[in-house]
């Protein structure tokens, strides 16, 4: 569950001295976004299962993003600056290649300054649907394509885009890329399959 820092310092810091914050506390494995309004997010570790799923998710969308070439694919704590300047980190995300090589080299050392294409969010046990929806909503006003907001506890997903922003949940099984990402199938069911 994400946490809001309510310390007045922090909500003045500029894009380059929040980077700089960032790394300074990764060491000690803290992660964090911001949001729109520029309060600091502290991110809690997340649990052994729910670092294996999200690995597990991880993979199977860098696997296919190697072999298909169209694109980049990140991994969980991977910072991207959206339009409205909230500093957000999609448990996985995928940004097509012309685009992300549109981001001069400097940038992309620090939170890159677009939103990705794709994005998945998987939650964990401490998470609320309501605060994942809401941030799958800001995810595709600032511009992405496709998210998937995936629920292994209670075997659901939800699939958001531009044209859907209000999605019913589906119960597990083979979820597609679309016409965003091309010939990606995973099953859910697998990936997702219980290590507890």
């Amino acid at each position: 569950m994400s946490q809001v820092l309510n310390i007045p310092s922090m909500d003045t810091m500029n894009d380059d001295e929040f980077f700089a914050f960032c790394e300074a506390n990764r060491r000690n494995g803290m992660h964090f976004e911001r949001d729109k309004y520029g309060r600091i997010i502290f991110m809690s570790p997340t649990g052994s299962i729910r670092g294996s799923r999200d690995l597990d998710i991880a993979i199977e969308i860098g696997y296919w993003a190697k072999q298909n070439k169209m694109g980049i694919a990140f991994g969980p704590a991977t910072g991207f600056t959206l339009p409205d300047k909230s500093i957000k980190s999609p448990d996985v995300a995928w940004i097509r290649r012309e685009r992300w090589e549109q981001i001069p080299s400097a940038l992309r050392k620090k939170f890159a300054p677009i939103c990705p294409d794709f994005v998945v969010e998987v939650i964990s046990e401490s998470d609320t649907w309501s605060e994942h929806v809401d941030k799958m909503k800001e995810w595709i006003v600032n511009g992405c394509q496709l998210g998937w907001l995936i629920d292994p506890n209670e075997k659901t997903y939800m699939i958001f885009s531009p044209q859907n922003t209000n999605p019913e949940k589906q119960p597990f099984g083979v979820i597609s890329g679309g016409e965003v990402l091309e010939g990606l199938e995973i099953d859910l069911t697998t990936v997702f399959e219980d290590i507890d």
